[in-house]
């Protein structure tokens, strides 16, 4: 039997995690034991997924044997097994990170242990938009997702969490309104929401009537892939929640909007009639997402504009619309998802040690934690594209594909994108200069009620939380395990002489080595990675395979 055939489980254990892990909601380290395990063998099924793929090209499975387009159909081809596997292992790294806070915190019999079949659900509808056969489906995949990050966004019941969730809400459910429209209008003017059938029948439909429902996924994609202007939301979105849900929030959930962009233009609407407003778009959201970024001084509020600006790389290279472009977008979707979260774990990581994320609070993290340095650093310089990092390859090769492409537009967009990758430097050197490098004394003064100062001067601890908060309760404890001390290199002196010297458990700075380390991989493997990448750009733009898949040999236009 073709590997395939157990495609479905990619959802399906997810979703059977959830039930056990809640039905262990009251024993706290089964539960964790039963979240790491499922989405550890989720990984691993979705590695043979990919190794399939890539030998076999795109393969379909009908649920139940309902053959399309009435029944629901789930097709891996190279980029969405890519996706997969890139998804799940940053969804794994995040999840023992969030575990090993909550550890640290003492909440191991917290009251919200609510997280871990909510975060599996979340993983389960990731997977099922990225194998969706069908519209209707893939937007069952998206408010899937969507209902697990309200809960995830707004754990702990804070005003500003409560604030950001609401804003969240309105603007996801407005988003899901349009989708729900357009695959009316779609069914109703084809008869069908099967994307193979669609990327047949189609083109037989008046041009006009094309442009409208290709415009109102577009916009539809463009809100949850948070492309300028529909990006509005982010940055007071995704700040707000615990240092673990703000990483996979900023990883994961704008790419399924990128990847669902992607999907639709290659598959039902190919050619180059939009290409030119896609590349406006990328432009705008590439120069105001890093502009954006460098006048916060917040970390988090940087990574979030940050984030915003390079979907704009995506976007570019998907209006190239040729194998080289595509294939690098292929490749930077792969890559940021990977660095983005890592960041983001990382800055969790600097405001537990520095009692904030604010940079102007912030001083001598370097030499109070030199391997807190290290972790931040090579995802930074990964992020800004400097050589030979993987983000310096996807960037290179979206360049290219630019340059090549010739047209004054593609030229202008080549143009903000150097522009827009020396400022994301810029804005990594900030935050560098500021929280790492300068001295202690430099930095601004931090809350008082943070840390307080003895006689002899040694550091006391308040009675105030962590900053940062935990993934799965609002812990006030800030014990940590007394071995972090010596496994991450942590000095005790305070920062500025005035803010928390806490230590940093190993049970989340062991994660984060693995995710920076992942990001390193893909520059090792970058020649195994971009093979994958021309090869799913290729089917992508052909569209044969993935038709052939679904509706049978000879079925593609």
């Amino acid at each position: 039997m073709n590997i395939a055939s157990y495609a479905p489980l990619a959802v399906v254990l997810p979703f059977l995690g959830a039930a056990i892990a809640f039905l262990l909601i009251r024993h706290s380290r089964t539960q964790r034991a039963v979240s790491i395990s499922t989405l550890s063998i989720t990984l691993i099924l979705e590695l043979f997924l990919l190794q399939n793929a890539a030998v076999h090209g795109a393969t379909a499975v009908f649920i139940g044997g309902w053959m399309p387009p009435f029944g629901i159909t789930l097709v891996v081809d190279q980029f969405s097994a890519l996706m997969l596997v890139i998804s799940t292992a940053v969804s794994l790294a995040v999840l023992i990170y969030a575990t090993g806070q909550g550890i640290a915190d003492g909440d191991e019999d917290g009251p919200i242990s609510i997280f871990h079949p909510t975060y599996l659900i979340l993983v389960a509808g990731v997977s099922n938009a990225f194998m969706s056969g069908d519209l209707f489906n893939l937007y069952v995949g998206f408010e899937i997702l969507l209902t697990a990050s309200y809960v995830l966004m707004t754990l702990g019941g804070t005003t500003p969490r409560i604030r950001a969730g609401v804003t969240y809400v309105v603007v996801s459910v407005v988003s899901s309104m349009l989708f729900l429209i357009a695959i009316g209008m779609i069914y109703a003017a084809t008869g069908t929401i099967n994307l193979a059938d669609l990327a047949v029948k189609l083109g037989e439909i008046d041009p006009s009537t094309q442009m409208m429902l290709h415009l109102m996924l577009l916009v539809a994609f463009g809100i949850k892939a948070a492309v300028f202007p529909l990006s509005f939301w982010l940055p007071d979105s995704y700040p707000t929640a615990p240092a673990p849900v703000t990483a996979v929030f900023a990883g994961l959930l704008t790419k399924v909007g990128v990847y669902a962009m992607v999907r639709t233009e290659t598959l039902l609407f190919p050619g180059d009639r939009i290409n030119t407003l896609l590349m406006v778009v990328a432009i705008l959201t590439m120069l105001v997402g890093i502009l954006g970024a460098l006048a916060q001084a917040d970390i988090k509020r940087m990574l979030s504009f940050t984030l915003v600006s390079h979907i704009g790389f995506m976007i570019f290279g998907l209006a190239i619309s040729t194998v080289v472009g595509l294939s690098a977008a292929v490749f930077y979707v792969a890559h940021h998802i990977t660095v983005q979260t890592s960041l983001f774990l990382v800055t969790g990581l600097i405001e537990r040690r520095g009692g904030t994320a604010n940079m102007d609070r912030l001083g001598g993290l370097a030499k109070l934690s030199p391997v807190l340095g290290v972790l931040f650093f090579i995802p930074a310089m990964n992020l800004a594209g400097i050589p030979p990092f993987s983000g310096f390859l996807g960037k290179l090769g979206i360049l290219q594909a630019g340059v090549e492409l010739g047209s004054p537009i593609a030229y202008v967009a080549v143009a903000a994108s150097v522009l827009t990758s020396l400022l994301t430097l810029l804005a990594i050197a900030r935050v560098w200069n500021r929280a790492f490098w300068r001295r202690p004394e430099d930095a601004l003064h931090p809350d008082p009620v943070l840390l307080a100062t003895n006689a002899d001067g040694s550091a006391v601890h308040s009675t105030r939380p962590p900053a940062n908060g935990s993934a799965s309760t609002e812990s006030a404890s800030e014990s940590s395990d007394e071995s972090s001390d010596e496994a991450t290199g942590d000095s005790t002196e305070p920062v500025a002489g005035r803010q928390p010297a806490n230590v940093l458990p190993r049970t989340m700075v062991g994660p984060t080595m693995g995710l920076v380390g992942l990001g390193v991989l893909l520059t090792l493997l970058a020649g195994p990675l971009f093979e994958i990448s021309d090869n799913a750009a290729q089917n992508m733009l052909d569209r044969t395979d993935y038709i052939e898949a679904v509706l049978g040999e000879g079925s593609a236009p």
